[in-house]
């Protein structure tokens, strides 16, 4: 299964022109759902405003809080996957239907300083807020991407502009060929082998109700042993 992950980055609505080919499902972070009806997945997270949530149609479904918690949480939580990076808790959501790629699209988690910050105009930049899950967001894209790929699944960004991510670049016409990006398995070991010790894990997901846990600078090193993982250098920032 070739999964089109969408965001909500200004160039995410030229993907409302896009064929449906290549991909087998589209999944909608938040306000996205608006940019192409056959969307088949929407998620948001519980303070979404109920005015800009999706209405499932015939064969749509949202994902909740109620589903991606727990799915996040057999893959670590949040504290380790990062708190408001929507679609790693959309991927473990999904994992169950075993995707072979995730494309994703307009997820960049940059925000220019002039003009649109999102399609729909101006928005929060959510993910650059003070917190102890948010300290490096391309520790946390690379420990989806490297998880991701021990199930088989390669991470790819469709976006050609600046980004957080540290996923390959793909066009859509090479999503179909797409193939995991598996890492450092050691470092990946060793890396899993910290977050079990550090024992981490918030199951009901609002870490931010238990502050006093978290040692930062553990996370921090944790971060690092991530990115190492991922061989950082090789990433494409456009």
């Amino acid at each position: 299964m070739r999964v089109l992950m969408l965001g909500s980055a200004p160039m995410a609505a030229s993907a409302a022109a896009w064929p449906r080919e290549p991909f087998d499902l589209v999944l909608a972070i938040n306000n996205a759902w608006r940019i192409r009806p056959d969307w088949d997945v929407a998620i948001h997270p519980y303070d979404f405003p109920p005015e800009r949530q999706a209405v499932a149609g015939p064969g749509q479904r949202i994902v909740t809080e109620a589903e991606f918690v727990p799915a996040q949480n057999l893959y670590g939580g949040f504290v380790y996957a990062g708190a408001t990076m929507a679609f790693t808790a959309a991927y473990w959501a999904l994992a169950a239907l075993r995707p072979s790629v995730i494309a994703v699209y307009g997820c960049d988690m940059h925000y220019p300083k002039a003009g649109p910050t999102h399609f729909y105009g101006s928005g929060t930049p959510d993910p650059l807020r003070p917190d102890v899950t948010l300290r490096s967001l391309e520790a946390k894209a690379a420990r989806l991407m490297l998880l991701a790929a021990r199930q088989g699944c390669a991470m790819v960004n469709l976006s050609t502009g600046p980004s957080r991510l540290v996923f390959p670049r793909a066009t859509q016409a090479g999503v179909a060929g797409a193939v995991p990006f598996a890492g450092d398995a050691a470092l990946v070991e060793a890396a899993l082998a910290v977050e079990r010790e550090l024992d981490y894990l918030v199951p009901s997901g609002r870490y931010w109700e238990e502050p006093g846990r978290f040692d930062v600078a553990a996370l921090d090193r944790l971060d690092a042993m991530w990115l190492a993982a991922a061989a950082l250098p090789l990433r494409d920032v456009g």
